[in-house]
C-alpha cells in the first residue's frame, strides 16, 4: 500500500517522498495540523498527505507491524478461525495476479486495479468474506455487505469453519476478481 500511495504522491506532484521530506524538514512544522494545512496549500491531500505527515510526525504501531503479526493479531483472541483464512488464501492465486494486503482488523486482496475482496474475523465464530461485485442482489449465502472494514466490498459471504470455503465461494470470489480487473 505504502508504495502505491508513494507512487501516486509522484504522479500528482512530480517529487518523490523524499523530495517532500526535504521540504518539510526546510520548513519545520511545529504540528501536523500545520503541516497537513501546509501540504493542502500545496496540492498534497489524501493518502499521500497522510504519509508524509507520518514521516514527519511518526507512523502508528500497527503500521508498522509485518504482515504475519498482523494478521496473529488478529485471530489472537479467535484462533479456531484462522484455517478460513488460510483456505481463501491458498484459493486466491488460482484467481488471477493478486496481490495480498494485511490491514489491522482484516485482509484485503486486489487485482492489479483494485480491492476485489476482503477478509474479516467480525465475531469470535464468523469470519465476513467481503466482495466487490457491483450491481448484484443478495442470493443464497450472499448477503449486503453493511459494516466491514473495507468500504469497497458490496456483498459478504459469512464464514464459520475452513470447510465452508467451498466450490460456491470460491466461484463469488471468481466473479468478484473478474469484476474488478
Amino acid at each position: 500500500m505504502r508504495t502505491q500511495i508513494e507512487e501516486n504522491l509522484e504522479r500528482r506532484t512530480g517529487e518523490d517522498v523524499e523530495a517532500w521530506n526535504a521540504k518539510i524538514a526546510e520548513r519545520k512544522p511545529a504540528s501536523e495540523g500545520e503541516l497537513r494545512t501546509w501540504l493542502t496549500e500545496q496540492g498534497v491531500i489524501g493518502y499521500p498527505q497522510m504519509l508524509l505527515a507520518m514521516e514527519t510526525f511518526g507512523y502508528p504501531d500497527y503500521l508498522l507491524a509485518g504482515a504475519d503479526e498482523l494478521i496473529d493479531g488478529q485471530y489472537a483472541d479467535r484462533p479456531q478461525l484462522r484455517p478460513i483464512l488460510d483456505a481463501l488464501l491458498v484459493a486466491a492465486p488460482s484467481l488471477g495476479e493478486v496481490d495480498v494486503q494485511a490491514r489491522k482488523t482484516y485482509v484485503t486482496l486486489l487485482t492489479p486495479k483494485r480491492t476485489f475482496a476482503s477478509i474479516e474475523p467480525t465475531s469470535k465464530s464468523r469470519v465476513d468474506l467481503g466482495l466487490r461485485l457491483p450491481n448484484q442482489k443478495p442470493e443464497g449465502r450472499l448477503e449486503e455487505a453493511r459494516s466491514m472494514g473495507q468500504s469497497a466490498v458490496t456483498m459478504r459471504i459469512g464464514l464459520s469453519a475452513a470447510d465452508e470455503v467451498d466450490d460456491e465461494v470460491i466461484e463469488w470470489l471468481r466473479r468478484a476478481y473478474a469484476a474488478n480487473v
